[in-house]
């Protein structure tokens, strides 16, 4: 129960505080002057919320929630924008993982202890159509998501956007590409990009990517699971870093 927050007044204090629930639930019709001012700060800070029954809250817990229940992150989140310029100041050639709807909590928690083991310097998460940060996550990660650096963008277009104008090539791996990873440069600045595990990357992403790829197969199933994918990519761009 640590990441939840119960009532409309200890919410209040804790978005005063510069806190951002993952999610908030608020129960249907509930109405108040207290309420009314939670649910403008909510608004304003765009954080996501849920009108639910009264009893999908009293499942959650038997205190007085008071009609609402905020899902705290259980991970500290960091800003791509400052955590971008840290990783070239450190004279390290930056080496990110971007999930494009990415689903299932135990895929995205594989793909952060593979990535960590890789030594990619950070994760960056859409804040809406992906799996959840949460305590499964953490669990499937082997503890992973606790130290590799996770960013949550609320536009992954622009996320996108803004790491090619900090001089960082996009990579899209996706079974549609028609070039092999491994005729792929991968010693300079790069962010890899998976995608959902039943579509691929998104026709949006692609469009922004610098180059999409594939890995070449030659068994009957011809495709991988994203966060093998993933390993396969990361470990690659190692590779090829050490022996440049």
């Amino acid at each position: 129960m640590d990441n939840f927050i119960f009532g409309i007044r200890p919410l209040l204090e804790s978005l005063d505080s510069g806190q951002k629930p993952e999610k908030v639930l608020i129960q249907q019709g509930l109405t108040g002057d207290t309420f009314q001012q939670l649910f403008a700060k909510i608004r304003a800070l765009k954080v996501p919320f849920q009108h639910v029954p009264s009893a999908r809250l009293n499942k959650i817990t038997n205190k007085n929630h008071q009609g609402v229940i905020a899902i705290m992150p259980v991970i500290e989140y960091h800003s791509l924008e400052t955590l971008l310029p840290d990783i070239f100041e450190s004279g390290e050639t930056p080496l990110l993982v971007l999930l494009d709807g990415v689903t299932d909590v135990r895929n995205m928690g594989a793909i952060a202890r593979t990535a960590e083991c890789a030594g990619v310097h950070a994760m960056v998460l859409p804040e809406k159509g992906g799996a959840p940060v949460n305590a499964d996550a953490v669990k499937a990660s082997a503890g992973a998501l606790s130290r590799i650096p996770v960013c949550k963008e609320e536009n992954l277009l622009h996320a996108i956007a803004f790491l090619k104008e900090c001089g960082i090539r996009l990579l899209a791996l996706d079974d549609r590409g028609k070039t092999s990873l491994y005729d792929e440069d991968l010693t300079g600045p790069l962010a890899v990009i998976m995608g959902a595990e039943d579509k691929g990357v998104s026709a949006a992403v692609r469009k922004l990517s610098d180059t999409c790829v594939s890995i070449p197969m030659k068994g009957y199933i011809a495709s991988l699971n994203v966060s093998v994918a993933t390993g396969i990519v990361v470990f690659e761009t190692q590779r090829q870093r050490t022996h440049q």
